[in-house]
């Protein structure tokens, strides 16, 4: 383990050592193509990201006491071609040590040495098509996105399209396979074990996104729908999902000395099972519901203060025997950017949860920020679980108040996209749910703590 932490710990410290000198006497910042002189049509980045992450305080069930692990994530990018026609690729190897048996490890930190993308690309006016595997990115992250918070990150094979016409109009489309990360099981993952990643036709996932710009009130409107397509084979039992997953959203970014907003509606129809267990073959009416409402204000002037509020509904399960499936799945979205720090924490779903609270951030020097939020957790429904961490009372007699959040986080861009430095806390005040629930720890509040350096070339 202390090898495993010494050969990836010096990897950035090397590169760190390169950046810092290289900057000393040049005023901007470092790249790789640049100091190696090599010719324009290959384009090469990639970063060296290391995270310690600590806890003290349970709430998953099962689990007592503290826990603590410090995850690597390395990536190396390549890009061929300066015209029409690029091929591109990707390789991306996230390890971690410090963990043992009882922490939450799984493929959301683990994925050793493998490829992330491998596509071709063709560009000309307004169109561009993908081909190959690739990471997705779209809309407000909810449902889709490329992880940047998180050790590891999805990735799908397949085709993606946009249409691009003019700056007013975008359109969008995909048909991928999403990649399934491998090995396993927990114990490979805990010796950082690798094993190639691989898709199956047994798991299908397409979308279309249509985006109008500065239409309605200064803000963006996007329209789309997804659909996902899974079942069991090779070994591997799937919850069957057979889901539409239509949306609209209407959107205006933060700007000095001016509102915005973001509103999301998004529903989700078609059919799913209770869980992932190949013993479990029971068919499900799927019917949920997400709604995100969030509304702030940037100041004009010095620190640019940002204060907004904002609420977030994900439906929940009423009842496990009525044939239906009320509890909405954010398919392969993102979490960190608005309802905190995931890692070994990851206390806020999204699903089963509603959301309410405020959020300060502000620039008290060049280059440094700041953020400060202060959010309640309740159960959209009190008869289903809090999916993160496995508490359930089917009676509804605990209550659906699980606590409260406060969060805060510092960053430093040290070097302008060369390196930055951020730290963080977050910390769970128990609400009656979490000291009340049948298989409750009995643990109480939770904090979480993170410090990370982030090293890009």
């Amino acid at each position: 383990m202390m090898h495993d932490f010494a050969k990836w710990g010096c990897r950035g410290i090397l590169i760190l050592f390169v950046m810092v000198a290289s900057r000393v006497v040049a005023d901007e910042p470092w790249g790789l193509v640049e100091a190696l002189g090599a010719p324009e049509w290959i384009q090469v980045d990639g970063a060296h990201r290391v995270r310690y992450e600590m806890q003290d305080g349970r709430f998953r069930t099962g689990r007592t006491g503290g826990d603590q692990i410090m995850v690597f994530r390395s990536r190396l990018k390549m890009q061929l071609g300066t015209g029409a026609f690029q091929l591109v690729s990707e390789g991306m190897d996230s390890r971690q040590v410090f963990a043992d048996t009882g922490t939450p490890v799984g493929h959301d930190d683990v994925n050793a040495l493998e490829m992330l993308q491998g596509y071709a690309r063709w560009r000309r006016e307004v169109w561009e098509i993908r081909g190959g595997r690739q990471t997705l990115d779209l809309g407000s992250r909810r449902l889709v996105a490329r992880n940047g918070y998180r050790n590891t990150v999805n990735a799908h094979t397949g085709l993606f399209g946009q249409w691009n016409p003019d700056e007013h109009w975008m359109a969008q489309a995909f048909f991928v396979l999403p990649v399934q990360r491998l090995p396993g099981d927990g114990a490979s993952l805990l010796r950082n074990q690798s094993a190639f990643d691989h898709e199956s036709w047994r798991v299908k996932f397409m979308g279309l996104r249509v985006s109008r710009y500065s239409v309605l009130l200064g803000g963006d409107v996007e329209a789309y729908v997804y659909g996902l397509h899974e079942s069991d084979g090779e070994g591997r039992a799937t919850r069957n999902r057979r889901l539409a997953t239509p949306g609209l959203r209407w959107v205006r970014k933060p700007a000095p000395g001016a509102w915005d907003y973001d509103l999301e509606t998004i529903a989700q129809l078609g059919n799913s099972r209770a869980t992932g267990a190949a013993a479990d073959v029971t068919d499900l009416n799927h019917r949920a519901f997400l709604q995100h409402a969030a509304l702030g204000y940037t100041i004009k002037g010095g620190w640019a203060p940002r204060v907004a509020a904002l609420v977030q509904y994900a439906g929940g399960d009423d009842s496990p025997v009525d044939g239906r499936n009320g509890r909405f799945d954010h398919l392969y979205g993102g979490r960190r950017f608005e309802l905190g720090p995931t890692g070994i924490y990851g206390a806020v779903p999204r699903s089963n949860m509603i959301f309410p609270g405020m959020r300060l951030s502000f620039e008290p020097a060049k280059r440094l920020s700041l953020m400060f939020a202060n959010h309640a957790l309740l159960l959209a429904s009190k008869r289903d679980a809090w999916t993160t961490s496995g508490l359930r009372d089917p009676s509804g007699n605990s209550g659906r108040f699980l606590g409260q959040q406060l969060e805060a986080r510092v960053r430093w861009d040290v070097i302008p996209i060369n390196l930055r430095l951020e730290s963080g806390v977050a910390h769970l005040f128990a609400g009656d749910f979490v000291t009340s629930a049948p298989n409750t720890t009995g643990q109480g509040d939770v904090t979480y703590a993170y410090w990370s350096a982030l090293v890009s070339f």
